[in-house]
């Protein structure tokens, strides 16, 4: 039955220290204009795990989201710096583009690691799934490791190089299938991203780049962690240099790559009763080629019961409950239309009643990726075509012109990503600064 989040939800909290990673577009404003004086020394101490986290911007989870859009802080912060001022920070957002990227023609990669969690949950052997628990209840035997391990589930956050520290003590130390360990960070990080988890985690194991894993090293985490991280050292020789070596990794086959599915870039003309569609992969629709459009309704959808089958942590069900809250409510205000934010069966059913107690003849969206808002697109077709309701999917320009250049690996695609950017900055008019305060 559903329920109406707005009336049963509060308000997104407003960004705190307390509270330091933002989910709503207002909070991420806020994050960027925060960080944007610094973010030319990015590349400087980016290395630097500590426990205050001044060094990086906590945008990742608004990123994920889109509660701000990709293009927008490489607008802002090309305009303050210049692409070769702050080419580090670019280069960290377009990684995530990257990932998306690569997966969008490799779908298959998603489905395969889905189905090796759910058999391996069921058939692994006890002492596998006892050590997998223990290492994610941070009961590891490795002061650092386990460290980590509660900071993920207490803030739904690690800096990428503890990511990558665990995730390779995950599979060359404990020699533990690298599937639970991603399924492990997908149900606990704010911003975890189908794309960008799934291939970290191949890429650390060394299936990603066939034959060159990521090996934890002890001097490494003495060289980046501040002092008290590491204040602890009990299990520490475990990561010795010359202890840690490889897992032997049955080398998997080489993925299947598909063409890009093609949308449009703008609308078609569309009469009638039309309502947008909010969903975790895209909560800035306001922004870009849907502007224009006058809908009558704008709804998002939450599944308390699948979120639960997925087993997401409730810190990341409460954070997307908030981030849709806000992109509903925040949409709708901007139309002047009616907003729903509903927790429903599963998003097909949710969209189904949605649309036809608005008499909606057709329902427009960003097109979602790979993962899981992409797995419902099937279904969410079957419910709206039975009810003789139109779907209409666009792709952004930025997706739309790098996606296909993730051909390779990440540095071939920064090169020619790097071309599109200086067009882009160089068509720009400045101060483009200014939008942080407009928006």
């Amino acid at each position: 039955m559903e329920k109406p989040l707005e009336r049963t939800t509060p308000e997104p909290p407003r960004l705190t220290a307390g509270r330091p990673f933002p989910a709503t577009r207002a909070d991420a404003l806020e994050r960027l204009r925060e960080f944007l004086p610094g973010a030319s020394l990015y590349g400087s101490v980016r290395n630097r795990v500590s426990t205050h986290l001044k060094e990086v911007s906590r945008l990742s989870s608004a990123i994920r989201h889109r509660c701000i859009l990709e293009e927008e802080i490489v607008d802002i912060v090309c305009a303050r710096h210049g692409l070769d001022g702050a080419q580090k920070f670019v280069q960290e957002v377009a990684w995530r583009t990257y990932w998306k990227g690569w997966m969008e023609s490799r779908p298959q990669v998603w489905r395969d690691y889905r189905k090796r969690v759910e058999w391996l949950e069921i058939h692994a052997p006890e002492n596998i799934l006892q050590r997998a628990s223990a290492l994610s209840s941070g009961r590891s035997g490795v002061a650092v490791m386990d460290s980590f391990a509660g900071q993920l589930r207490a803030t739904g956050y690690l800096h990428n190089h503890a990511r990558m520290w665990f995730a390779s003590y995950w599979i060359h130390v404990e020699r533990l299938p690298w599937e639970l360990g991603a399924a492990f960070f997908f149900r606990n990080l704010l911003d975890a991203d189908p794309a960008s988890n799934t291939l970290g985690w191949r890429w650390v194991a060394g299936i990603q780049t066939p034959g060159k894993p990521y090996l934890v090293r002890r001097s490494n985490l003495e060289k980046h962690c501040a002092p008290e991280i590491l204040a602890d050292a009990a299990g520490m020789e475990r990561l010795d240099d010359q202890r840690v070596s490889a897992a032997p990794l049955e080398q998997a086959t080489a993925p299947e790559i598909q063409a890009l599915e093609s949308y449009p870039l703008v609308p078609p003309s569309i009469s009638g009763r039309l309502g947008v569609w909010v969903h975790p992969d895209d909560c800035a629709v306001e922004f870009g080629p849907l502007r224009s459009l006058k809908p009558d309704a704008v709804g998002g959808f939450t599944s308390g019961r699948v979120y639960e089958k997925m087993g997401l942590s409730a810190l990341r069900r409460n954070h997307l409950a908030s981030v849709l809250t806000d992109a509903v409510h925040r949409a709708a205000g901007v139309w002047n239309c009616p907003g729903s934010c509903l927790d429903t069966e599963n998003t097909a059913s949710g969209i189904e009643r949605w649309a036809s107690q608005n008499a909606l003849q057709t329902v427009v969206s960003f097109a979602p990726f790979t993962g899981p808002v992409g797995d419902t697109l099937s279904a969410v077709r079957r419910a709206l075509e039975a009810h003789n309701i139109k779907l209409i999917l666009l792709r952004r320009e930025w997706d739309q012109s790098l996606f296909p250049l993730a051909t390779a690996g990440f540095f071939p695609f920064w090169n020619r990503t790097q071309k599109v950017l200086k067009a882009r900055a160089d068509s720009l008019s400045r101060p483009k600064e200014d939008s942080l305060t407009k928006s």
